[in-house]
């Protein structure tokens, strides 16, 4: 698969907290944005595939806009651990021929839909019966059980987390798309209030409204699109051994979680190691998601990433590793990691608003912590 596929084209819709449309309507707009940026229309599409969280339905978005006949669909499980999974996916069906030109989106009103976990009823069952009733009802305090078991391990501070949050929100102050542009410090972190110990409400992605979508082909026909391609060197999904979604702390390294063997897969598919990357979008639910991926990615080793994170190496444009260059989640938006997709392509293209100087390689991840994703984007 390697080099067989490329990104040609991407499309948004704003960010709003409240966007003031529905899903199908806001899918559409940023898949036409998308369709236009590649320079294809309609009628060349011949495949989607979504998060199966979506929505709107592949029929329903192929009726809308004009689509004569699906050869290929499919959909990826688990939230924020698909994004990256649906583009690898539409590259398998480029290369196999399955598909000639696949669109991927997500469509996600959440910060006017409401929350999740709201609706949680009196009885769970499955895997949440066993972390639901003990007061692990919201991803935050999920995520927070790993974060404290970080800070034990390696003596992480809740300081390095908000060297992240300040990083991330300097790169959206020069990005006029995302949601939160004014600058924070790590005092502004330190006093924003606890939402589950021990992270903060600046340790938490937005909530927000809008779309994204790409445009998948193949690299012949990617020649084509002057400058406005990255190749899909590689792409991975990994899930560990035993894992529970969210929770799986009763393993023998609670810390290791699905990232680890994505990356793996990742780097032996592309043929390249860490320090070949030049710029990163990691998925930012949550800050401590960050350290860990920088750990299990290997840009450092267990317990470094937080004081590197600290040293200013997330940072653009002086990072050793410029991550997250749109804001990520935390700052830009949280469509469930598609805008870092978005933003990979822009490094590639060269068209980023916190620009890392020839950058021909990038990673891209989706969450931690549940079966995950992960892609290699490079310059053709």
């Amino acid at each position: 698969m390697r080099n067989a596929a490329a990104i040609i084209g991407i499309g948004q819709t704003e960010f709003a907290k409240d966007i003031g449309r529905p899903e199908r309507t806001i899918a559409l707009e940023a898949i036409r944005a998308a369709l236009d940026d590649a320079g294809v229309t309609p009628t060349e599409v011949d495949g989607l595939v979504r998060f199966n969280l979506e929505t709107t339905s592949e029929v329903e978005i192929a009726r809308n806009l004009g689509i004569p006949n699906l050869r290929f669909f499919a959909e990826v499980g688990y939230g924020g651990g698909a994004g990256c999974a649906i583009v690898g996916l539409a590259a398998m069906a480029i290369a196999t021929g399955r598909a000639q030109v696949v669109v991927c989106w997500r469509a996600r009103n959440r910060g006017s839909g409401g929350r999740p976990w709201a609706g949680t009823g009196m009885r769970v069952g499955g895997d949440y019966q066993w972390s639901v009733p003990f007061g692990l009802v919201r991803p935050v305090d999920q995520i927070a059980m790993l974060a404290r078991r970080h800070m034990h391990e390696y003596g992480t501070t809740s300081r390095q987390l908000g060297a992240v949050a300040v990083a991330f929100r300097g790169h959206a102050a020069r990005n006029p798309q995302a949601l939160q542009r004014t600058l924070i410090t790590v005092e502004d972190h330190q006093a924003s209030r606890l939402v589950a110990d021990p992270l903060r409400k600046l340790d938490c992605c937005l909530e927000t409204d809008g779309a994204v979508a790409v445009v998948v082909t193949s690299a012949d026909r990617a020649r084509d699109a002057q400058g406005r391609s990255a190749l899909i060197l590689a792409a991975s999904q990994g899930t560990g051994p035993e894992h529970v979604v969210m929770t799986a702390y009763h393993a023998a390294r609670p810390l290791e979680t699905p990232s680890t063997w994505a990356a793996r897969d990742l780097f032996a598919a592309a043929g390249v190691m860490p320090s070949d990357i030049n710029v990163a979008q990691f998925y930012d639910a949550f800050t401590p998601l960050v350290l860990m991926s920088l750990e299990e990615y290997g840009f450092c080793k267990r317990g470094e990433a937080g004081p590197w994170a600290s040293a200013g190496g997330l940072s653009w444009p002086e990072g050793e590793l410029p991550c997250n260059t749109s804001g990520g989640g935390l700052s830009e938006a949280y469509v469930h990691g598609m805008n870092l997709v978005a933003e990979g392509v822009r490094q590639i293209r060269g068209v980023s608003t916190a620009q890392v100087t020839d950058a021909s390689l990038c990673l891209i991840t989706s969450g931690a912590g549940v079966p995950t994703s992960a892609l290699l984007l490079a310059r053709p």
